[in-house]
């Protein structure tokens, strides 16, 4: 007789914004107890927590007060927290550490708000990275992952869950899989192909020559020339080139952009304690890397947290995907025949891609119980 295998569910914590003589921060705290955070062991271990700070002009990222909650409780528990993300790929201001240490303080993520320091995961450039086996891959054998990221004891995600153009919502795996990679990283998620030089942008200064290994691309009648034979694709002049004239090419399709990122979130979690948040509020249609937004495609829903990143994104899709489009917004406008908030909004996505993957992973199970507090 066939021995049958039961996967245990996920236990995903959920609590929604009303509030009687708590403020909503105290709220998250006691949700987090609630989901188990005190056993983690966090006594003088350095804790990453991993969140987007909101490009500037956009109004609908996490508010620094969350992350105050997050890394005051942290402290509490002896550890030391420090928040962190990584360099963006494009063009913007968070493509370098001292414009994104801008970018954050701007937006309210300074120590005086949040209690703890901003470190920007891939260092300077977005080079800083670290070279992270994926347990399973199939598409990526070594992540491209930012240092600071790798060097913490403990890894903590606070994510904003909201649409995105590209993976039909950024949750929980978004955050951890895109955020953490290096932009060399974020290339080898995007892109397929090799970069180039825009002849308009380049002014042949070289930097993308002395910093490259692997004589993949010169200098050419004062404008740079990449190799395809010899270049390796690893992003680095992407990073060091002063006037962003160097750019990806090759785009992936979304499904494997997903699969992807479910590798580097691998990558990231393997062999060290991790716990994770999502906050279902301000539901953006885009991206928080964007520097505006669009009114949110639903009503706030609330607060999760689990163990498990997996479960905590399936949480957040089956929350939202219950409640009514917002009067008004992109999804509200869209011709609704899919019965999914999210591919409603941006039909050319599937967003169960990533977790499908996940869970095949062995990062976590779609299969959970939601558990109100």
């Amino acid at each position: 007789m066939e021995e049958v295998i039961t996967v245990e569910k996920s236990k995903v914590y959920f609590t929604d914004m009303h509030v009687d003589h708590e403020t909503l921060p105290q709220k998250l705290r006691m949700l987090m107890k609630k989901a188990g955070f005190e056993n983690i062991a966090f006594d003088r271990q350095f804790t990453a927590v991993k969140l987007h700070f909101g490009e500037p002009g956009n109004l609908a990222y996490l508010r620094p007060n969350w992350s105050r909650a997050v890394c005051d409780y942290i402290k509490e528990l002896g550890g030391i927290p420090f928040l962190t993300d990584c360099n963006t790929l494009y063009p913007g201001r968070r493509k370098n550490a001292l414009e994104h240490l801008e970018a954050a303080y701007e937006n309210g993520y300074s120590p005086f708000q949040t209690g703890c320091h901003v470190i920007i995961g891939d260092g300077l450039r977005g080079t800083d990275e670290a070279l992270v086996p994926v347990p399973g891959g199939e598409y990526v054998q070594e992540a491209k992952i930012g240092q600071a990221i790798m060097d913490a004891d403990i890894f903590i995600s606070l994510t904003h869950f909201k649409g995105h153009e590209n993976t039909g919502f950024g949750g929980a795996l978004k955050n951890i899989g895109m955020g953490c990679g290096s932009r060399a990283g974020k290339m080898e998620m995007h892109a397929s192909g090799k970069p180039q030089a825009d002849p308009d942008l380049c002014i042949g200064c070289g930097a993308c020559v002395r910093n490259c290994a692997n004589d993949g691309v010169s200098v050419v009648n004062g404008k740079a020339v990449v190799n395809p034979d010899t270049c390796l694709g690893c992003g680095h002049c992407i990073g060091h080139c002063p006037t962003d004239a160097m750019r990806p090419t090759g785009s992936h399709s979304n499904d494997l952009l997903c699969r992807k990122i479910a590798e580097y979130t691998a990558a990231v979690l393997h062999g060290r304690p991790s716990f994770h948040i999502a906050l279902a509020i301000d539901i953006s249609p885009f991206c928080d890397c964007f520097n505006t937004n669009d009114i949110p495609i639903a009503p706030d829903v609330g607060m999760f947290a689990s163990f498990d990143p997996v479960a905590l994104d399936c949480a957040c899709a089956d929350a939202v995907n219950a409640a009514p489009p917002v009067p008004g917004s992109l999804l509200d406008k869209a011709n609704r025949c899919h019965h999914d908030h999210f591919t409603d909004t941006f039909p050319d996505t599937n967003w169960r891609v990533t977790m499908e993957h996940a869970q095949k992973l062995g990062i976590g199970t779609m299969d959970y119980e939601l558990i109100r507090v």
